[in-house]
């Protein structure tokens, strides 16, 4: 167990860490990693003290992730049981045909869906969802597809491109989340290690990794393990454990955030080649108690950037570089689940500072920003909802 000297001495090095949404905790983040207290935890500000108030505009059956449709008034909202549905300010939700079926059940089901690069000329998208393999075992796939709208909204021409290999049993820890690199080159896949540990150090295996793709699917010729071949080449970088966010900052450096196991949430710093630790090392320890070495007893690990312990389950990641909020210009904002609230992070150069966190009662899965500035959210579970937080004043 991670005791108060390790908290300390983990701020004075200003590192930071994520949970697990298995058996998640609770409990408050940690504040800005130079004034951490000795438990790492501060209450979050209570939401009438926000500098937003928060408008509803939709429900949702548990809501996964959604993409705004660039040059269109409409999001694509996925629900984790298999349906995507089509969302505008102009009436109710509805369904789109063409979807794949979705092995769902426990953290499986329909994924992530953001929009391609060119999907103003191309109306392409891109997919995300859990299928069943054999003897039992599941995997996360990704596919493109066309997103036609001239009859009723349908997926046009659907084809897989990417799957995590190998398939194992179990129901967790798919991730797969996606971004494209800020040039629309490259397509980033989180993978989850699957609650497997091991797989994440494993280079012959594409769980617990974030891999880097052509939007074809294919591997760039520059990845850093592209001539080994087979799925090592797909591998960006590797030692993750859950992946449930990637974005982009405004300078193109890639974050993501994972859960950790009972503590030790993270946000890393993306690099290629580098390992981020999981399972050697983790600011979280896992849950039968054993521990797990915190990251500045192996040095040769990329260290999270910061991290939370007790846990908040981050969910959805973005980059904000708007102005309609003030003062959030250049920040990174998160969803907690069970945190029940949204973070925002600071992001000066490849440094993080923890500077808000608001507590909205709600798990939060989902962060996404339109083109106007605004920051939308999706709250999780069976009554979901899509809300819209408004600027105060």
């Amino acid at each position: 167990m991670k005791t108060a000297s390790h908290f300390v001495l983990a701020a004075a090095m200003l590192v930071g860490a994520c949970t697990s949404g298995a058996t998640p905790s609770d409990a408050a983040a940690a504040t800005d990693t130079a004034t951490i207290d000795a438990n790492g935890a501060q209450p979050a500000t209570p939401l009438a003290d926000a500098p937003f108030t928060v408008q509803e505009v939709a429900s949702f059956n548990e809501p996964w992730a959604m993409t705004f449709l660039p040059g269109t008034p409409f999001a694509l909202v996925t629900e984790k049981s298999g349906k995507l549905k089509l969302w505008s300010e102009r009436g109710a939700p509805i369904d789109v045909a063409g979807v794949p079926t979705v092995a769902y059940g426990g953290q499986g089901g329909f994924g992530d869906v953001i929009a391609a690069p060119d999907f103003a000329t191309s109306g392409t998208i891109y997919l995300s969802w859990v299928e069943e393999g054999s003897g039992g075992t599941y995997g996360a796939v990704v596919g493109k597809a066309r997103f036609d709208q001239s009859g009723a909204p349908a997926l046009k021409d659907l084809q897989i491109i990417w799957k995590q290999d190998p398939k194992v049993s179990g129901r967790g820890h798919f991730s797969h989340r996606l971004a494209f690199s800020p040039d629309g080159q490259y397509l980033f896949i989180g993978s989850g290690e699957r609650q497997k540990f091991d797989p994440a150090q494993d280079m012959k295996a594409n769980l617990g990794k974030i891999l880097r793709l052509n939007p074809d699917g294919s591997v760039p010729a520059d990845n850093p393990f592209a001539s080994e071949g087979g799925v090592t080449a797909q591998i960006w970088s590797l030692g993750h454990r859950n992946i449930l966010g990637l974005a982009f900052d405004g300078s193109g450096k890639l974050w993501n955030q994972e859960m950790g196991p009972k503590g030790g949430d993270e946000v890393n710093l993306v690099a290629a080649k580098s390992n981020y630790g999981y399972p050697i090392v983790s600011n979280g320890d896992h849950y039968d108690g054993k521990d797990i070495p915190d990251h500045p007893t192996r040095p040769e690990f990329a260290a999270p950037k910061l991290w939370w312990n007790p846990s908040v389950s981050p969910a959805g990641l973005a980059w904000y570089h708007g102005d309609v909020y003030p003062g959030w210009k250049n920040s990174l904002l998160m969803g907690a689940l069970s945190g029940e609230g949204l973070i925002r992070m600071g992001v000066d150069g490849d440094k993080l500072h923890k500077s808000d966190r608001w507590d909205f009662g709600k798990r939060i899965r989902e962060v996404e920003i339109r083109s106007d500035g605004s920051v939308w959210l999706l709250t999780d579970g069976s009554d979901g909802k899509l809300v819209k937080l408004v600027p105060k004043g």
